[in-house]
């Protein structure tokens, strides 16, 4: 990833710094554009986690994979719980920053890239909606097959896409239907200051759709956490 385009990075890097009225700006290949309420939810400690997140840290086991591991919160609760943690991100500065805040082994890589190299896991956490990072249907199916040999468990955070009466999200879904797309596979990028990164696929999904996603590739749906606005989804 190029300096210029690690918006994420250099936001989470400027709130451990001491800049708490950051903004994260989220735009959509459509042209919405929405402000977050900023990146302190990164920083957040476990008691500020979605209920659904609280409750499925009793299936995350052994050896972990936390893919998307920004600020670093989830690696840091893990480790302090005994796990053995490695922690990814495609962000260099993120990476930077939760190491800085204690995570062991922090690194630089895309969850597209994950191979035998860094050996075998008990569980992959993909919290904070990072179920997101499978992208697509296709890519999905993709993954899952992929991690098969690598993993024992996913336990994943996503939201439904239909849990909305906003008429911009369901034009929005309507469209990726007429495309051939998912209805919840967002194309987005993040802006921050004069920082944006590159066009990315990340994808939302309702239960039921995680179901047919993962029919076929080697896993299955153990058990779905209800929570608002994120579900959490556990994976063998």
């Amino acid at each position: 990833m190029e300096e210029h385009e690690d918006a994420y990075g250099q936001l989470v890097l400027a709130y451990l710094e001491g800049q708490r009225r950051v903004r994260e700006i989220v735009e959509r290949d459509d042209g919405f554009i929405e402000a977050t309420d900023g990146p302190a939810g990164y920083f957040a400690s476990v008691r500020h986690w979605p209920s659904a997140e609280r409750q499925g840290l009793r299936f995350i086991r052994g050896r972990v994979l936390d893919a998307g591991c920004g600020a670093g919160r989830v690696a840091l609760e893990l480790q302090a719980r005994g796990r053995q943690v490695v922690a990814i991100d495609v962000s260099p500065l993120a990476v930077e920053v939760a190491r800085r805040r204690g995570v062991h082994d922090g690194r630089v890589l895309a969850f597209e890239k994950v191979g035998p190299e860094l050996g075998r896991f008990d569980t992959v956490v993909m919290y904070g909606n990072n179920f997101g990072l499978f992208g697509g249907e296709a890519k999905a199916r993709r993954l899952l097959r992929r991690l098969r040999p690598l993993a024992q468990r996913i336990v994943a955070s996503t939201r439904n896409p239909y849990d909305t009466d906003d008429a911009a999200h369901l034009a929005y879904q309507e469209r990726n239907r007429r495309r051939g797309r998912m209805s919840g596979q967002l194309r987005l990028r993040v802006r921050y200051r004069d920082y944006a990164s590159s066009w990315f696929d990340y994808l939302i999904v309702s239960p039921e759709e995680l179901e047919a996603l993962v029919d076929g590739t080697g896993w299955r749906v153990r058990r779905v956490i209800p929570g608002e606005p994120l579900y959490v989804a556990v994976l063998d």
